[in-house]
Protein backbone atom coordinates (compact mmCIF):
# COMPACT_ATOMS: atom_id res chain seq x y z
CA UNK A 1 0.00 0.00 0.00
CA UNK A 2 1.41 3.38 -1.11
CA UNK A 3 1.01 6.21 1.61
CA UNK A 4 1.94 9.69 0.43
CA UNK A 5 2.25 12.10 3.71
CA UNK A 6 0.38 15.38 3.76
CA UNK A 7 2.93 16.55 5.51
CA UNK A 8 6.03 15.17 3.98
CA UNK A 9 8.75 17.49 5.40
CA UNK A 10 7.28 17.23 9.01
CA UNK A 11 9.03 14.74 11.60
CA UNK A 12 9.42 14.92 15.99
CA UNK A 13 8.74 18.41 17.46
CA UNK A 14 11.54 19.91 18.64
CA UNK A 15 10.01 20.31 22.11
CA UNK A 16 10.00 16.34 21.68
CA UNK A 17 13.25 16.05 20.94
CA UNK A 18 14.72 18.63 23.27
CA UNK A 19 12.71 17.43 26.26
CA UNK A 20 13.51 13.44 25.51
CA UNK A 21 17.73 14.71 25.32
CA UNK A 22 16.33 16.69 28.86
CA UNK A 23 14.99 13.68 30.27
CA UNK A 24 17.64 11.15 28.76
CA UNK A 25 20.69 12.97 30.54
CA UNK A 26 18.52 14.82 33.34
CA UNK A 27 19.06 18.25 32.50
CA UNK A 28 17.25 21.41 33.44
CA UNK A 29 14.07 21.61 31.07
CA UNK A 30 13.99 25.23 30.24
CA UNK A 31 12.88 23.87 26.16
CA UNK A 32 9.31 23.74 26.18
CA UNK A 33 7.35 26.28 27.73
CA UNK A 34 5.33 24.62 30.73
CA UNK A 35 5.83 25.29 34.48
CA UNK A 36 7.26 23.22 37.04
CA UNK A 37 4.94 24.38 39.70
CA UNK A 38 1.95 23.65 40.58
CA UNK A 39 -1.73 25.38 39.38
CA UNK A 40 -3.77 26.86 42.33
CA UNK A 41 -5.13 24.28 44.69
CA UNK A 42 -8.04 25.93 45.05
CA UNK A 43 -8.55 25.48 41.61
CA UNK A 44 -7.48 21.78 41.31
CA UNK A 45 -10.00 21.53 44.34
CA UNK A 46 -12.41 22.80 42.00
CA UNK A 47 -12.43 20.19 39.00
CA UNK A 48 -12.56 17.67 41.95
CA UNK A 49 -15.55 19.17 43.54
CA UNK A 50 -17.59 19.26 39.92
CA UNK A 51 -16.44 16.16 38.92
CA UNK A 52 -18.27 14.81 42.31
CA UNK A 53 -21.06 17.00 41.18
CA UNK A 54 -21.66 14.52 37.55
CA UNK A 55 -19.77 17.01 34.94
CA UNK A 56 -18.27 14.12 33.83
CA UNK A 57 -19.87 13.83 29.96
CA UNK A 58 -20.09 15.41 27.13
CA UNK A 59 -20.23 19.77 27.85
CA UNK A 60 -22.49 21.21 25.02
CA UNK A 61 -20.64 21.86 22.18
CA UNK A 62 -19.81 25.43 22.47
CA UNK A 63 -18.76 24.93 25.68
CA UNK A 64 -20.48 25.58 29.25
CA UNK A 65 -22.51 28.85 29.42
CA UNK A 66 -21.03 29.73 33.03
CA UNK A 67 -17.56 30.09 31.70
CA UNK A 68 -18.04 31.83 27.90
CA UNK A 69 -20.02 34.06 30.65
CA UNK A 70 -17.27 34.47 32.80
CA UNK A 71 -14.69 34.94 29.91
CA UNK A 72 -17.11 37.53 28.52
CA UNK A 73 -17.06 39.07 31.83
CA UNK A 74 -13.20 39.44 31.47
CA UNK A 75 -13.18 40.82 27.97
CA UNK A 76 -15.69 43.58 29.44
CA UNK A 77 -13.11 44.19 32.55
CA UNK A 78 -9.62 44.32 30.48
CA UNK A 79 -10.94 45.44 26.92
CA UNK A 80 -13.74 47.75 27.28
CA UNK A 81 -15.63 45.15 24.57
CA UNK A 82 -18.92 43.11 24.74
CA UNK A 83 -19.03 39.86 23.17
CA UNK A 84 -21.89 37.77 23.10
CA UNK A 85 -21.26 34.96 25.26
CA UNK A 86 -23.95 32.78 23.18
CA UNK A 87 -22.33 33.46 19.40
CA UNK A 88 -18.90 34.87 19.82
CA UNK A 89 -17.13 32.54 22.74
CA UNK A 90 -16.13 28.86 22.10
CA UNK A 91 -13.83 26.52 24.23
CA UNK A 92 -11.85 24.55 22.67
CA UNK A 93 -9.44 21.95 23.53
CA UNK A 94 -6.34 24.11 24.22
CA UNK A 95 -5.22 27.35 22.13
CA UNK A 96 -3.30 24.71 19.80
CA UNK A 97 -6.69 22.82 18.79
CA UNK A 98 -8.50 26.58 18.06
CA UNK A 99 -5.57 27.40 15.96
CA UNK A 100 -6.19 24.15 13.57
CA UNK A 101 -9.98 24.84 14.05
CA UNK A 102 -9.47 28.54 12.77
CA UNK A 103 -7.77 27.53 9.80
CA UNK A 104 -9.10 24.93 8.62
CA UNK A 105 -12.67 26.39 8.51
CA UNK A 106 -11.36 29.33 6.08
CA UNK A 107 -8.45 28.09 4.31
CA UNK A 108 -9.02 25.74 0.92
CA UNK A 109 -6.58 24.63 -1.40
CA UNK A 110 -4.65 26.65 -2.64
CA UNK A 111 -5.67 29.70 -0.39
CA UNK A 112 -2.19 31.62 0.81
CA UNK A 113 -1.83 32.76 4.24
CA UNK A 114 0.71 34.99 5.71
CA UNK A 115 2.97 34.07 8.64
CA UNK A 116 5.19 35.97 10.66
CA UNK A 117 8.25 34.08 11.11
CA UNK A 118 9.39 33.06 13.77
CA UNK A 119 6.18 31.85 14.75
CA UNK A 120 4.54 28.89 16.92
CA UNK A 121 5.38 25.73 15.09
CA UNK A 122 1.58 24.44 14.68
CA UNK A 123 1.06 27.20 12.46
CA UNK A 124 2.52 25.85 8.84
CA UNK A 125 1.31 22.27 9.20
CA UNK A 126 -2.10 23.27 10.09
CA UNK A 127 -2.30 25.08 6.63
CA UNK A 128 -0.66 22.39 4.71
CA UNK A 129 -2.77 20.13 5.78
CA UNK A 130 -6.36 21.76 4.55
CA UNK A 131 -4.21 22.28 1.50
CA UNK A 132 -3.27 26.40 2.09
CA UNK A 133 -0.03 27.67 1.20
CA UNK A 134 2.32 29.11 3.53
CA UNK A 135 3.86 32.67 2.99
CA UNK A 136 6.35 33.72 5.46
CA UNK A 137 7.38 36.64 5.96
CA UNK A 138 10.63 36.68 8.36
CA UNK A 139 11.78 38.66 11.09
CA UNK A 140 15.60 39.51 12.50
CA UNK A 141 17.01 39.54 15.52
CA UNK A 142 17.60 40.94 17.64
CA UNK A 143 14.20 43.44 17.82
CA UNK A 144 12.03 41.14 15.30
CA UNK A 145 10.15 44.39 14.21
CA UNK A 146 7.29 44.23 11.40
CA UNK A 147 7.68 46.04 8.54
CA UNK A 148 4.18 45.84 7.74
CA UNK A 149 4.09 47.50 4.23
CA UNK A 150 6.30 44.48 3.10
CA UNK A 151 3.67 42.37 5.03
CA UNK A 152 1.33 44.36 2.12
CA UNK A 153 3.44 43.27 -0.59
CA UNK A 154 2.61 39.77 0.53
CA UNK A 155 -0.80 39.96 0.30
CA UNK A 156 -2.79 38.87 -3.34
CA UNK A 157 -5.70 37.63 -4.53
CA UNK A 158 -5.26 33.78 -3.57
CA UNK A 159 -4.67 35.25 0.29
CA UNK A 160 -7.26 33.96 2.95
CA UNK A 161 -5.62 34.59 6.19
CA UNK A 162 -2.66 36.70 7.80
CA UNK A 163 -1.47 35.06 11.46
CA UNK A 164 -0.47 37.10 14.39
CA UNK A 165 0.71 35.78 17.64
CA UNK A 166 0.75 38.91 20.58
CA UNK A 167 2.78 38.46 22.72
CA UNK A 168 4.85 36.19 19.92
CA UNK A 169 6.29 32.82 20.68
CA UNK A 170 9.55 32.80 20.40
CA UNK A 171 10.64 36.11 20.23
CA UNK A 172 8.88 37.92 23.32
CA UNK A 173 7.82 40.73 21.21
CA UNK A 174 4.61 42.00 21.87
CA UNK A 175 2.53 44.11 18.62
CA UNK A 176 1.34 47.69 20.32
CA UNK A 177 -1.63 49.63 19.27
CA UNK A 178 0.10 51.06 16.17
CA UNK A 179 0.85 48.21 14.79
CA UNK A 180 -2.92 46.68 15.13
CA UNK A 181 -3.64 50.16 13.14
CA UNK A 182 -1.34 49.05 10.37
CA UNK A 183 -2.66 45.88 10.54
CA UNK A 184 -6.24 47.42 9.94
CA UNK A 185 -5.28 49.48 7.18
CA UNK A 186 -3.72 46.72 5.27
CA UNK A 187 -6.37 44.57 5.63
CA UNK A 188 -9.29 47.30 4.51
CA UNK A 189 -11.42 46.33 1.54
CA UNK A 190 -9.86 42.87 1.64
CA UNK A 191 -11.29 39.04 2.07
CA UNK A 192 -8.37 38.03 3.98
CA UNK A 193 -9.04 36.93 8.04
CA UNK A 194 -7.35 37.34 10.81
CA UNK A 195 -5.86 34.88 13.33
CA UNK A 196 -4.87 36.75 16.34
CA UNK A 197 -3.22 34.46 18.58
CA UNK A 198 -3.56 35.89 21.98
CA UNK A 199 -2.61 32.98 24.29
CA UNK A 200 0.13 34.83 26.32
CA UNK A 201 -2.32 37.95 26.78
CA UNK A 202 -1.31 38.03 30.50
CA UNK A 203 1.91 37.94 30.32
CA UNK A 204 3.10 41.49 29.18
CA UNK A 205 5.70 43.66 31.51
CA UNK A 206 6.85 47.04 32.19
CA UNK A 207 3.26 48.26 32.12
CA UNK A 208 2.47 47.48 28.68
CA UNK A 209 -1.21 47.02 27.67
CA UNK A 210 -2.46 44.38 25.42
CA UNK A 211 -3.03 45.59 22.08
CA UNK A 212 -5.86 42.52 21.74
CA UNK A 213 -7.68 42.62 18.28
CA UNK A 214 -10.38 42.49 20.20
CA UNK A 215 -9.85 46.41 21.04
CA UNK A 216 -10.52 47.27 16.99
CA UNK A 217 -14.04 47.15 16.05
CA UNK A 218 -13.25 47.41 12.46
CA UNK A 219 -10.42 44.54 12.86
CA UNK A 220 -11.98 42.30 15.61
CA UNK A 221 -15.14 41.96 12.21
CA UNK A 222 -12.41 39.89 10.56
CA UNK A 223 -10.78 38.30 14.00
CA UNK A 224 -10.91 34.53 15.27
CA UNK A 225 -8.64 35.82 18.61
CA UNK A 226 -7.52 32.35 20.37
CA UNK A 227 -6.71 32.07 24.24
CA UNK A 228 -5.57 29.50 26.61
CA UNK A 229 -6.16 28.75 30.01
CA UNK A 230 -3.15 26.48 30.54
CA UNK A 231 -0.72 29.64 29.88
CA UNK A 232 -3.04 31.97 32.18
CA UNK A 233 -3.44 29.41 34.99
CA UNK A 234 -0.07 27.05 34.65
CA UNK A 235 -1.90 23.43 33.94
CA UNK A 236 -0.85 23.52 30.27
CA UNK A 237 -1.72 19.92 30.67
CA UNK A 238 -5.49 20.05 31.15
CA UNK A 239 -5.89 21.73 27.02
CA UNK A 240 -8.71 24.18 27.48
CA UNK A 241 -8.79 27.29 25.69
CA UNK A 242 -11.47 28.92 23.93
CA UNK A 243 -12.14 30.97 19.98
CA UNK A 244 -13.48 34.84 20.61
CA UNK A 245 -15.24 35.65 16.89
CA UNK A 246 -17.79 37.30 15.69
CA UNK A 247 -21.03 35.17 15.17
CA UNK A 248 -20.76 35.00 11.13
CA UNK A 249 -17.22 33.48 11.97
CA UNK A 250 -18.22 31.53 14.77
CA UNK A 251 -20.53 29.54 12.81
CA UNK A 252 -18.33 28.64 10.66
CA UNK A 253 -14.85 28.32 13.50
CA UNK A 254 -18.15 25.51 15.07
CA UNK A 255 -18.28 23.83 12.24
CA UNK A 256 -14.94 21.91 12.41
CA UNK A 257 -14.60 22.22 16.24
CA UNK A 258 -17.90 19.54 16.75
CA UNK A 259 -16.09 17.45 14.06
CA UNK A 260 -12.97 17.71 15.65
CA UNK A 261 -13.56 17.22 19.25
CA UNK A 262 -16.83 18.10 19.27
CA UNK A 263 -16.44 19.26 23.43
CA UNK A 264 -13.83 20.16 25.60
CA UNK A 265 -13.08 18.87 29.23
CA UNK A 266 -16.37 19.44 30.71
CA UNK A 267 -15.14 19.38 34.67
CA UNK A 268 -12.09 21.45 33.66
CA UNK A 269 -14.46 24.24 32.28
CA UNK A 270 -16.75 24.39 35.41
CA UNK A 271 -13.94 24.89 37.98
CA UNK A 272 -12.68 27.85 35.78
CA UNK A 273 -15.87 29.23 35.40
CA UNK A 274 -16.00 29.66 39.04
CA UNK A 275 -12.43 30.32 40.03
CA UNK A 276 -12.71 33.36 37.43
CA UNK A 277 -15.31 34.47 39.53
CA UNK A 278 -11.75 36.66 40.93
CA UNK A 279 -9.92 38.71 38.69
CA UNK A 280 -6.90 39.08 40.58
CA UNK A 281 -6.14 35.40 39.45
CA UNK A 282 -5.03 36.36 36.02
CA UNK A 283 -4.55 40.54 36.86
CA UNK A 284 -1.54 39.62 39.01
CA UNK A 285 0.28 37.44 36.04
CA UNK A 286 2.01 40.13 35.00
CA UNK A 287 4.07 41.18 38.16
CA UNK A 288 4.03 37.49 39.11
CA UNK A 289 6.10 36.51 35.90
CA UNK A 290 7.98 39.97 35.31
CA UNK A 291 9.48 39.35 38.47
CA UNK A 292 10.68 35.58 37.04
CA UNK A 293 11.73 37.04 33.85
CA UNK A 294 13.83 39.74 35.91
CA UNK A 295 15.36 36.92 38.39
CA UNK A 296 16.05 34.75 35.60
CA UNK A 297 17.83 37.50 33.40
CA UNK A 298 19.95 38.04 37.06
CA UNK A 299 20.51 34.05 37.19
CA UNK A 300 22.10 34.41 33.64
CA UNK A 301 24.43 38.02 34.31
CA UNK A 302 27.86 36.07 34.69
CA UNK A 303 27.28 34.27 31.48
CA UNK A 304 28.40 34.70 28.30
CA UNK A 305 24.87 35.07 26.67
CA UNK A 306 23.26 38.29 25.26
CA UNK A 307 19.76 38.41 26.32
CA UNK A 308 17.45 39.91 23.57
CA UNK A 309 14.10 42.14 25.29
CA UNK A 310 11.40 39.96 26.35
CA UNK A 311 7.89 42.14 26.47
CA UNK A 312 6.03 39.41 26.58
CA UNK A 313 5.34 35.51 27.18
CA UNK A 314 7.75 33.68 29.43
CA UNK A 315 10.59 32.97 27.19
CA UNK A 316 13.96 34.32 27.01
CA UNK A 317 15.43 34.81 23.84
CA UNK A 318 19.78 34.99 24.31
CA UNK A 319 22.27 35.08 21.42
CA UNK A 320 25.58 32.97 21.84
CA UNK A 321 27.53 34.19 18.66
CA UNK A 322 29.95 35.86 21.26
CA UNK A 323 30.42 32.23 22.33
CA UNK A 324 30.27 29.66 19.32
CA UNK A 325 30.13 29.74 15.91
CA UNK A 326 27.60 26.33 15.99
CA UNK A 327 24.59 25.87 13.95
CA UNK A 328 21.86 26.27 16.91
CA UNK A 329 20.74 23.05 17.28
CA UNK A 330 23.90 21.33 17.36
CA UNK A 331 24.59 24.06 19.64
CA UNK A 332 21.77 23.40 21.98
CA UNK A 333 21.76 19.51 22.01
CA UNK A 334 25.66 20.42 23.48
CA UNK A 335 23.90 22.61 25.99
CA UNK A 336 21.59 19.84 27.20
CA UNK A 337 24.48 17.12 27.44
CA UNK A 338 27.49 18.88 28.51
CA UNK A 339 26.20 21.74 30.85
CA UNK A 340 22.74 19.73 31.76
CA UNK A 341 20.00 22.99 30.37
CA UNK A 342 17.90 22.07 27.41
CA UNK A 343 17.33 24.98 25.40
CA UNK A 344 15.00 25.32 22.26
CA UNK A 345 16.90 26.86 18.92
CA UNK A 346 15.27 29.57 17.45
CA UNK A 347 15.83 28.17 13.65
CA UNK A 348 13.06 25.68 14.38
CA UNK A 349 10.86 28.30 14.41
CA UNK A 350 11.91 29.59 10.39
CA UNK A 351 10.08 27.67 7.53
CA UNK A 352 13.85 28.03 5.83
CA UNK A 353 15.48 27.38 9.26
CA UNK A 354 16.61 30.52 9.70
CA UNK A 355 19.65 30.89 11.92
CA UNK A 356 20.86 33.86 13.64
CA UNK A 357 22.71 31.75 16.73
CA UNK A 358 19.79 32.80 18.99
CA UNK A 359 18.47 30.06 21.42
CA UNK A 360 14.83 29.92 23.43
CA UNK A 361 15.03 28.96 27.29
CA UNK A 362 11.84 28.90 29.20
CA UNK A 363 11.59 31.08 32.58
CA UNK A 364 8.11 29.52 34.40
CA UNK A 365 10.44 27.82 36.55
CA UNK A 366 10.77 28.33 39.99
CA UNK A 367 13.78 29.99 41.25
CA UNK A 368 15.82 27.61 42.42
CA UNK A 369 15.66 25.96 39.26
CA UNK A 370 16.37 29.12 37.69
CA UNK A 371 19.43 29.81 39.68
CA UNK A 372 20.93 26.14 39.43
CA UNK A 373 20.42 27.13 35.24
CA UNK A 374 21.79 30.51 35.11
CA UNK A 375 24.92 28.14 37.07
CA UNK A 376 25.37 25.96 35.16
CA UNK A 377 25.25 28.18 31.67
CA UNK A 378 28.09 30.48 33.64
CA UNK A 379 30.41 27.51 32.85
CA UNK A 380 29.44 27.50 28.56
Amino acid sequence: MRIESKLPNVGTTIFTVMSGLANQVGAINLSQGFPNYQPSYRLQQLVTEHMAKGANQYSPMPGILPLRERIAEKIRLMYEVSVDPETEITITAGGTQAIFCAIAAFVRPGDEVILLEPCYDSYRPSVETVGGVAVPYPLSAPDYQVDWNEVKKRITPRTRMLCINTPQNPTGTILREADMLKIQEILRGTDVILMSDEVYEHLIYDGEPHASALRYPELYARTLAIYSFGKTYHNTGWKTGYCVAPPELTREFRKIHQFNVFSANHPMQAAFADFMADPAEYLGLPEFYQQKRDFFLQAMSATRFKPLPCAGTYFQLFDYSAISDEQDLAFCKRLTTEYGVAAIPVSSFYSDLKDEKVIRLCFAKTEDLLAQAGERLSKV
